[in-house]
């Protein structure tokens, strides 16, 4: 059967390598003609790391991530209001770890599993026409290209996305400033490896190791000077993000003294679709469910629905690639929405002025610091088909915050 794949990101990889597992060949048509070591840190929670490591990158993993051995979460002024031991406990209870990645680590080690002629890059797609029995790809130089099944992995603003619903990014109000600074300008207490996260009133500040602990990634949340469109390119003043958390804890302050260069974007996710499959489109990671940071699943979504997907389409034939579209819908749609609204909600939750809703928060956070309280989120497990699916009873309330 012929697959293409629209997105040469983390998830348009993820299952290009997992389809060649299966020893199914794609197409990945990816729009930048040069990958640049571009974007900072990704949280891989144990339902990301599982699957990665039965494509092969267990050896990658491990040079070049960072394993994390908690995650905690302290108020703007630097008091502890719970911690999440990960650790072996996490490798016992969910069978992986939890790492922290350069993002363009990860891209390297993914696009390392492709095969010959696999990904062409420099091909930007103008439209994606479904006819009765195939697809037909248009790029923006004139090229034409034919599949049986064509998958949008093409982020947030996918064109293939656009031939299924018209609708358009919601912007949140808030704006990410992100950054990374070598581990050796800063304390060793900033060096070890757990994610840290301040909440204060209308922003929060995370920061972890990556790049095997040299370099530590930040990232700041704030609704200060939020721009219109979303770049990984646009850079802010980092004087700037310093004076907007003037203010906050010793640690917030040195990391954001120490960065030489801020990356500046808004965050926008989407409503979430209930259809993202016809008969032979469908969608993939951002570009079916873009997702705002606050429970770091954006990665780990986009790698689950790649191996669900491929799971799907490795033994369909171009006569059956309807019904294996619906299947992959059908496992991916409850599970991603859930996440996605979740997401949403904790934006609220997570930015509380000091006073009565910010204790009530704390307190319920520390009842559910316990990492049995993330099994729903990471024990998924893409190789059983036929695992019941569990959903946290109220996604995104603040006693829930799962980041």
């Amino acid at each position: 059967m012929r697959i293409a794949v629209v997105g040469g990101g983390i998830g348009g990889l993820t299952l290009a390598a997992a389809l060649r597992a299966a020893g199914v060949s794609c197409v990945v048509f990816e729009q930048t003609r040069e990958f640049a070591e571009i974007g900072a840190g990704v949280q891989l929670a144990p339902n990301a790391v599982r699957p990665l490591r039965r494509l092969g990158l267990g050896d990658a993993l491990r040079e070049r991530a960072v394993r994390i051995e908690a995650i905690e979460f302290q108020s703007w002024k630097g008091a502890l209001i719970a911690r999440t031991e990960l650790g072996a406990e996490c490798e016992q209870l969910f069978g992986a770890p939890y790492y922290s990645v350069h993002r363009a680590h990860l891209h390297d080690a993914l696009r390392a599993l492709t095969g010959p002629g696999e990904l062409r890059p420099g091909h930007r797609l103008v439209r994606a026409e479904e006819l009765q029995d195939r697809v037909r790809l248009v790029f923006q130089d004139k090229t034409l290209h034919e599949a049986d099944v064509v998958v949008g992995a093409d982020g947030i603003h996918s064109v293939v996305r656009d031939e299924l619903v018209q609708d358009t990014p919601v912007f949140s109000g808030l704006s990410a400033f992100r950054g990374l600074v070598p581990a050796e300008r800063l304390s060793p207490a900033a060096r070890r490896p757990r994610v840290r996260l301040w909440l204060g009133p209308g922003g929060h500040f995370v920061c972890y190791p990556v790049s095997g602990g040299k370099l530590i990634s930040f990232a700041a949340i704030s609704s200060l000077n939020a721009p219109l469109t979303e770049s990984w390119s646009a850079t802010a003043d980092p004087a700037t993000v310093r004076g907007a958390f003037d203010g906050w804890h010793g640690a917030v302050r040195d990391i954001l003294q120490a960065a030489d260069e801020v990356r500046h974007w808004a965050l926008h996710d989407r409503e979430p679709l209930h259809t993202w499959s016809t008969d032979r489109l469908t969608l993939l990671g951002d570009a079916a469910h873009p997702m705002l940071p606050f429970m770091a699943q954006g990665a780990n979504q986009a790698i689950e629905d790649a191996m669900d997907l491929a799971a799907c389409l490795a033994e369909a034939r171009p006569e059956t690639a309807p019904a294996a579209l619906r299947r992959y819908q059908s496992l991916r749609v409850p599970r991603t929405a859930a996440i996605q609204s979740g997401s949403r909600g904790n934006a609220a939750g997570m930015h509380l002025a000091d006073g009565e809703e910010q204790h009530a928060r704390d307190q319920a956070m520390r009842r559910s610091a316990a990492l049995h309280h993330r099994a729903w989120l990471y024990s998924y497990d893409t190789e059983d088909m036929r695992r019941p699916h569990v959903f946290p009873p109220t996604p995104g309330s603040p006693g829930k915050l799962t980041l």
